[in-house]
């Protein structure tokens, strides 16, 4: 497969979404948006599950060459997250309690589609930064 770089990233991403999307809904979590953008940040997807609403990162690696994905979450990364959701929140009131989730997604973009090796979900990984 020829593929420029950056396309081959941002597909690799889409697709490590579109997993980690099925994995939430398989542990019953209802989805509530993907790839919710506002003026402050975006937020890969939005779930609800019990009385949590989660908002949850999907990094998506075909490898731990470079570290695992949840260390890709920095800290700026972090704020950004919390500052959308509050942004979120102000527009959609919830009595909810609030998550914040990382999701690893290990995989690669194959010529047939994904070849998912395994995800692991990160529960609570942050709070207010």
């Amino acid at each position: 497969m020829i593929m420029k770089k950056g396309l081959l990233n941002k597909q690799t991403g889409q697709l490590g979404e579109d997993a980690a999307v099925a994995f939430l809904k398989s542990k019953k979590y209802k989805i509530i948006e993907r790839n919710y953008k506002n003026k402050i940040g975006e937020i890969d997807i939005i779930a609800k599950t019990g009385e949590d609403l989660v908002f949850v990162e999907v990094k998506t690696r075909s490898s731990e060459k470079f570290g695992t994905p949840a260390e890709a979450v920095t800290y700026y990364k972090k704020q950004k997250i919390v500052n959308a959701a509050k942004w979120y929140i102000s527009q959609n009131s919830t009595e909810l309690n609030i998550r914040f989730d990382i999701i690893e997604v290990y995989g690669k973009v194959t010529d047939s589609g994904f070849d998912l090796e395994k995800i692991n979900h990160l529960i609570q990984v942050f709070q207010e930064v």
